[in-house]
């Protein structure tokens, strides 16, 4: 009887044991195919701003260093290779966009072009995706650090090695609203 209840006791032991180093395991994929979710959504931004920069150079051929800047900004993104990288080039990127958009108001032409329309509209609800997942990323970053400082999640993540994660910031400089002047 006594070897049932160790036994028990055991398989009981392991099961726990195989419980935690799963959740781990799909807590950390969440967090990494978030992150990539967010790649995404600037991937399929960048791809949508040559289209948007084309509409546009025929209506302000004078906002020649805007569009360079707003085609540059794009550059720096897709050429980030990490996360602050990305944070730092995606916020150029979107401040450039906001200055061509508020240029885009004083052309009524371009104001009313369909394919302008269009791509600002795609453009729009793209950012909402990036925001999202950026809502998201942060959301699989809090389930994770959770379990990392709860117990008895605290004494598993110490035995795996796993250590709490950072989550996506925006720098106290980014939060400021964009100025734009001509």
């Amino acid at each position: 009887m006594i070897g049932w209840i160790i036994g028990g006791i055991a398989v009981l032991a392991v099961l726990i044991v195989f419980y935690y180093f799963n959740r781990f395991s799909v807590l950390g994929n969440r967090i990494d195919n978030s992150l990539s979710q967010i790649d995404v959504q600037l991937k399929r931004r960048a791809d949508l701003i040559p289209n948007l920069v084309e509409s546009v150079k025929g209506f302000v051929k004078h906002e020649k260093s805007l569009i360079k800047e707003v085609t540059d900004a794009r550059k720096s993104l897709m050429s980030a290779k990490d996360l602050v990288g990305k944070v730092k080039a995606d916020k150029t990127l979107e401040s450039a966009l906001g200055r061509l958009f508020a240029i885009a108001e004083a052309y009524p032409d371009l104001k009313a072009n369909t394919n302008f329309l269009e791509l600002q509209r795609e453009l729009a609800t793209t950012e909402d995706k990036i925001a999202y997942s950026r809502q998201y990323y942060n959301d699989s970053i809090l389930s994770y650090n959770t379990l990392c400082t709860t117990m008895p999640g605290m004494f598993f993540a110490g035995i795996f090695g796993k250590k709490k994660r950072e989550y996506l910031q925006i720098a106290e400089e980014e939060k400021k609203n964009v100025k734009v002047e001509f």
